[in-house]
């Protein structure tokens, strides 16, 4: 009988659902955190001080929410822990370091991503790191770019935006004379300067681009089409902003700065994310047309 109510009392179940190693991923959590607490301090600073990277807030918020979304699916995952993400995290410790003593804050801030990047893929090995490579990837928004670079890309921005400009207020009737980024209205010298190059809605922009692909179209050369998108509406859209202000400063010149002017800015912006929809929506129609059987 004893043996008879051993066999009738089965094992309890044993629960196969993959777990995430939630206590490394707490200490590995931690140490990043106080690690590149430096870093971190001056980059939030940059995000409050810096008006060409008001949008550095976001990111982590949205990427993280990204990861939070695909919860369901990161616990499914089979996870295999390589080496290799060690490797990646003393590389990133050592490009810190580096960056540290030469007082390189793109390095220094870029190498806190790559290791995030090796702690996943030391936890999670390739498939994991695989899994979140997207929101991993969208953390680079959030560093301000190198001056080097920063100031190659804007002064060709403000010679585009001042040119097309001048094209729009001469196609309206306003004589305007062009030296370069420097527009002579007949009542004011309107000067293009960096804030105005258009670089602040072109990061912007691009970070949108790619959130929104992701929320709203499952195909992932759509975030790809979107962010070159990007670059035209932005310049296009600057170009406008920077017409409206020489139209303003020779028919409403109280218009033309202060509170008007930075509102103006939000409001070009809201525009230039109506064209961006557009642009998703016109993209969507010609793939949907090209797979359509020809009749």
């Amino acid at each position: 009988m004893a043996a008879d109510t051993e066999i009738r009392n089965p094992a309890p179940p044993v629960d196969a659902k993959p777990q995430l190693p939630w206590p490394a991923i707490a200490w590995f959590s931690l140490l990043l955190v106080v690690w590149y607490a430096p870093v971190l301090n001056r980059l939030v600073q940059d995000w409050m001080n810096d008006d060409d990277m008001g949008h550095g807030f976001f990111v982590p918020a949205v990427a993280a929410y990204i990861v939070w979304l695909r919860r369901d699916e990161l616990l499914q995952l089979k996870l295999k822990p390589s080496r290799w993400g060690l490797a990646l995290v003393v590389l990133a410790g050592l490009q810190l370091i580096a960056a540290t003593l030469g007082v390189e804050f793109f390095l220094a801030r870029t190498s806190f991503i790559f290791a995030i990047a090796g702690i996943v893929l030391t936890l999670g090995g390739w498939v994991l790191l695989r899994a979140l490579a997207f929101p991993i990837s969208l953390l680079f928004f959030m560093v301000p770019l190198p001056a080097i670079i920063f100031n190659q890309l804007t002064f060709p921005l403000q010679l585009i935006a001042s040119d097309l400009a001048e094209r729009a207020l001469s196609l309206i009737g306003i004589p305007v004379l062009r030296d370069g980024n420097i527009l002579e209205l007949p009542s004011k010298r309107l000067s293009v300067v960096e804030a105005c190059s258009g670089i602040r809605s072109l990061l912007s922009l691009s970070f949108l681009s790619l959130v929104y692909a992701f929320f709203f179209d499952d195909r992932p050369w759509m975030r790809w089409a979107l962010l070159i998108c990007t670059i035209p509406i932005a310049i296009f859209a600057n170009a406008g902003r920077v017409t409206i202000t020489g139209l303003l400063w020779e028919f409403k010149p109280e218009y033309a700065e202060g509170f008007f002017h930075a509102f103006e800015g939000w409001l070009i912006f809201m525009v230039a994310v109506v064209f961006l929809v557009a642009a998703h929506r016109l993209i969507a129609y010609a793939a949907s047309f090209r797979r359509s059987p020809q009749t």
